[in-house]
């Protein structure tokens, strides 16, 4: 449970860092690109705690297909991103996927 938790708190902070990616300006702009790389860094260090628990295969699928739908999400939101059908559609495959993955790891 804890573990799934983290997982939660470690995309959270993934996707907050993305989201702040085009503050960073291509890293020019020191503390943004430095609010960007402690994110990244808390999130990875989380992610390698929580493998010990979840397999990684389960874990890095959850955390690249949540990130993926998530950042998406925060971008038509938040920063002015189209989010048409084909986008719906595909972060929708991705969920699928996840879910699949997931599934096939409990057996």
């Amino acid at each position: 449970m804890l573990a799934a938790v983290l997982l939660a708190v470690a995309i959270a902070i993934e996707v907050v860092a993305t989201a702040l990616l085009p503050r960073a300006d291509g890293f020019t702009n020191p503390l943004w690109s430095a609010v960007v790389l402690v994110g990244y860094g808390t999130a990875i260090w989380l992610l390698a705690v929580i493998v010990r628990t979840i397999p990684v295969s389960v874990a890095y699928a959850v955390w690249s297909g949540a990130g993926t739908a998530l950042v998406a999400v925060v971008g038509y939101y938040f920063l002015d991103e189209p989010l048409g059908w084909v986008k719906v559609v595909s972060l929708a495959m991705i969920v699928v996927g996840v879910v699949g993955l997931n599934a096939g790891g409990t057996h």
